[in-house]
């Protein structure tokens, strides 16, 4: 529905700038246009679009505008941004002849709208990195669990890739500005590489303008997503929102004059009052006016009686056709409305023709993608509002109904699987909005859609979103229902795998399911089926989810029932992966019991070649985890030289494995025993491979981030590369904090506090009692610790916490405060043994010094003895003399112990 542009001179005039900005080497920046629906956003783009084209010289700048689909095709991974890469690639077929027609001809497809293989074929590199993502979420979700966060990169990796095409083929051409419309219908894949985009445009000859709907007008759609994104990029800088308010009066008399030249004077006014500047309402009752008419003829009061009007000019059985259209969406085919209708397709046709010509309600359209084939028309309503008021009309039951049998006519008795993914989202949409007959339908397809958009596009966003509607449907399922359970498990546990990155210690992660009420209602539902896999699974999954929300205790009870399942099924396959989970976990709380949980599955491994089947992914994925986890517990236990030739042997074969998903963790384990012997060189050098490693493979990390606290933890030590320690340190606890593992956070923010301490050996006594001063952030830090760690459970943070506090407060010259944490420090190492990612002997002589500091002299060379002998032990078990005799001289800590360095002798 053409309204003609008038007025919107402020927002014209902010639009101009931008553009200005970007032809004029300043930068890009980016601005949204918010407004209700039919405000003339729209419009307003198509206008400055023109403009631009009339009032530039070719090459000055370009303008491309792309649209978010509603509806039909609604939600295709990554759909917004191929469109715009395909609208850039075709500005380089001039320069290039011949690129994009190859471009088109490697995906196999004429025309592309949907995301993995056009995108492969436009960025460098993207094909490889799907495809070892693909791998890595296939082995994830066979699993029922993430192996940590290893998939999260692999999806920002792609985005950060995307961009830096998108931003290559900006470069090539003149300087851009682009326009994308709807941006309330954009799917997550594409607004997570957005979010990427807007970071970049500070210094690059790119523009981006979105219009943005915001009154919900529209069902079905990703909108409080899209509207929390915007809020959070305007908080942050990266764009500025302006609201398109209603026309003003002389606007609505300009239209009045461009539409109804020969209208009274008075129109204006009375429209301007009646409408409050809607621009499509302002059209609309300008198409009821009539020449002639009564200059104070009585218009319709609202929208919806503008729409209800034209409807009551049709026959009943012609209404009937529009609200069958409208239950398909905005755009509808022929087709599908004949079908459902049960009348011939050829009457139908020649009926909506006949509405299109006659009405002014529907106008022909292309059809979507996946039509084309069809023999069908079809046609769209001139306007969102047309089709909202002419969906609304029916009953809940009449809607209910018309979704079911529009499914059922797009479906066609044919499997799902092989239809293009557009089609699948269409039936999918129709069968959530079917009613009760379409419930089951609808979990079967939408889980589907879950898998496929986790595994062949990498967009986790989707899947979730998937996964919700298949739970959803599910729970409403009579519990008679055969399959309900089964779907119910299935269902949860690629829920909660996609969102295993982002439960940072909570409940309900960014907005997300009540993690661990899913996983207790999957568990409860394993238990009415009475089959002891799933039982197993989710009982081991349910252990995961109390980890995150209620701390280690309440989930090392869940993971031991979870062996003690395994074992009564007598199964080796789900035992050893459930002894590897509880190893590693209890390994944290008893260090003995761990290392006893580690070496049994070991043993299991070694003796039963069925756990040997190397094509499994779930137990290739254990056997990793539980052969690197028990190399690093022999270290935490003291046998350094057997750790050291574990983690080697691992590591190598790590390197040699095509996924390498575990490498960064390995990595980091090998990287602490070189420290703990005091080959820094060497540490130095796996915790550099780690991080060019996920540095290649993009996006946040926790394990990145813990590599790169241990490399400034190293560095510190060396006067001349403080500097950048600090550095180091700062930016890995920030990805902490945006990747939130449970178990790595109180280890990074203990290292943030040590660096911070041993960066403050520098600095004058006089500058180290201010707010805010290296030891204050360093005691903040470790404080923070002892806190979230007596809810967490995890205990060996704690005790290096209060440890750090002890340190932080005698570096100051309060003795008495020092002396109370390093006693602290002690009762608790003392309760619970040796721990895990925590020197005994470090805890030790650390307390020592505070205590005869504090003149508690008998006591502290008590606990310098005791150091002493961990050391002389573990230095007992190094086998080889070079090693031996490195780790007594080299590492600095074991050192001042033997020295006996701040304590009395």
């Amino acid at each position: 529905m053409r309204t003609g542009f008038v007025d919107r001179a402020e927002h014209m005039d902010e639009l101009r700038s931008l553009l200005a900005d970007v032809t004029e080497g300043r930068g890009g920046r980016a601005i949204v246009i918010d407004s209700v629906s039919g405000m003339g956003k729209s419009a307003l783009l198509r206008a400055f679009e023109a403009e631009a084209a009339a009032s530039r010289a070719p090459g000055v700048c370009r303008v491309v505008s792309v649209r978010c689909q509603p509806a039909i095709g609604s939600a295709l991974h990554y759909g917004t941004i191929v469109e715009l890469l395909l609208h850039l690639a075709r500005d380089q077929e001039a320069k290039q002849p011949g690129v994009f027609r190859r471009l088109l001809s490697r995906t196999g497809q004429g025309v592309v709208r949907s995301a993995p293989e056009v995108l492969s074929a436009i960025v460098p590199g993207l094909g490889a990195l799907f495809t070892l993502g693909r791998e890595v979420a296939e082995a994830s979700l066979a699993s029922g669990s993430m192996p940590f966060d290893s998939l999260l990169p692999f999806q920002q990796g792609a985005a950060a890739q995307i961009v830096d095409a998108l931003l290559e083929l900006v470069r090539q051409g003149p300087p851009t500005v682009v326009l994308i419309d709807d941006i309330q219908y954009g799917d997550p894949s594409s607004l997570l590489v957005l979010d990427r985009l807007l970071r970049r445009l500070p210094g690059e000859p790119l523009g981006v303008v979105l219009s943005h709907t915001t009154d919900g007008a529209y069902v079905d759609g990703p909108q409080s997503m899209v509207e929390e994104l915007l809020h959070d990029w305007a908080k942050n800088g990266l764009l500025r929102r302006r609201m398109l308010g209603g026309l003003p009066h002389d606007a609505v008399a300009e239209l009045v004059r461009f539409r109804r030249p020969e209208a009274p004077p008075t129109l204006a006014g009375q429209l301007s009052r009646l409408t409050a500047g809607h621009a499509v309402f302002v059209t609309l009752c300008l198409e009821e006016w009539r020449p002639g008419a009564d200059p104070t003829v009585e218009l319709p009061g609202s929208l919806s009686r503008v729409v209800e009007d034209r409807l009551r000019l049709l026959t009943d059985p012609d209404r009937e056709l529009l609200m069958i259209g409208s239950t398909q969406g905005e755009t509808f085919l022929s087709r599908t409305v004949a079908e459902v209708k049960g009348a011939p397709h050829d009457e139908v046709m020649e009926r909506l023709r006949l509405i299109a010509a006659h009405h002014r309600l529907i106008q022909p359209a292309q059809p979507p993608e996946w039509a084309r084939r069809e023999a069908s028309d079809c046609y769209r309503f001139e306007h969102g509002a047309l089709w909202g008021v002419t969906y609304g009309r029916q009953t809940p039951q009449q809607m209910r109904s018309r979704h079911a049998r529009i499914a059922a006519a797009l479906t066609s008795g044919r499997p799902l699987d092989g239809m293009p993914l557009e089609r699948r989202l269409e039936i999918a949409r129709h069968l959530r909005n079917g009613g009760t007959e379409c419930l089951l339908a609808s979990a079967e397809a939408h889980y589907g859609l879950a898998r496929d958009a986790a595994m062949e596009g990498l967009s986790f966003a989707e899947a979730e979103r998937h996964c919700e509607e298949v739970i959803k449907a599910v729970r409403d399922l009579p519990q008679q229902e055969e399959s309900r359970d089964e779907w119910l498990i299935q269902a949860v546990e690629l829920l909660l795998s996609l969102t295993e990155v982002r439960w940072r210690g909570r409940h309900q992660p960014a907005g997300g399911p009540d993690i661990d009420a899913l996983a207790a209602e999957a568990e409860a539902a394993a238990r009415r089926c009475g089959s002891p896999e799933p039982a197993i699974r989710t009982t081991l999954l349910r252990g995961k989810t109390l980890l995150a929300t209620q701390g280690l205790v309440p989930s090392l009870d869940k993971l031991r029932a979870a062996v003690e399942l395994a074992e009564q099924h007598g199964d080796p396959v789900p035992l050893f992966v459930a002894r590897v989970e509880y190893g590693r976990q209890v390994s944290k709380r008893r260090l003995a019991d761990g290392l006893a949980q580690l070496r049994e599955a070991e043993r299991m491994y070694a003796s039963l070649p069925r756990l040997g089947d190397t094509g499994d992914p779930v137990l290739q994925h254990a056997r990793n985890l539980g052969e690197m986890q028990l190399g690093i517990t022999l270290y935490d236990s003291g046998h350094l030289s057997e750790a050291l030739e574990r983690l080697s042997r691992c590591v190598q074969r790590l390197r040699d494995e095509p996924l390498k998903a575990e490498l960064p963790i390995a990595l980091n384990y090998l990287a602490q025993v070189h420290m703990g012997i005091g080959s820094h060189e060497e540490a130095e050098e796996a915790l550099r491979e780690a991080l060019t490693f996920e540095a290649d493979r993009g996006g946040d990390s926790g394990w990145h981030a813990y590599n790169k606290a241990l490399l400034a933890h190293l560095l510190i030590h060396r006067p001349a590369r403080r500097g950048q320690a600090l550095e180091l340190i700062a930016d890995a606890w920030s990805e902490t904090e945006r990747t939130w593992l449970a178990n790595l956070v109180p280890i990074v923010r203990n290292l943030y506090a040590e660096t911070l301490l041993l960066a403050a050996a520098d600095q004058p006594e006089e500058l180290l009692a201010r707010p805010g001063d290296l030891l204050d952030q360093a005691d903040r830090l470790a404080v923070a610790t002892c806190v979230e760690t007596r809810r967490s459970g995890m205990i060996r943070s704690e005790i290096a916490a209060h440890s750090l506090r002890s340190r932080v407060q005698l570096r100051r010259g309060d003795t008495a405060a020092a002396l109370e944490q390093a006693r602290q420090a002690v009762r608790i190492l003392d309760s619970v043994g040796d721990m895990p990612a925590l020197r005994t002997e470090e805890v030790l002589y650390h307390s020592a010094v505070a205590l005869t500091a504090a003149g508690v002299r008998q006591e502290a060379r008590e606990l310098l003895e005791r150091a002493r002998y961990e050391v002389a032990r573990k230095a007992e078990l190094i086998a080889a003399d070079v090693l031996r005799d490195r780790y007594l001289t080299q590492v600095p800590l074991n050192t001042a112990i033997l020295h006996g360095e701040g304590v009395d002798q």
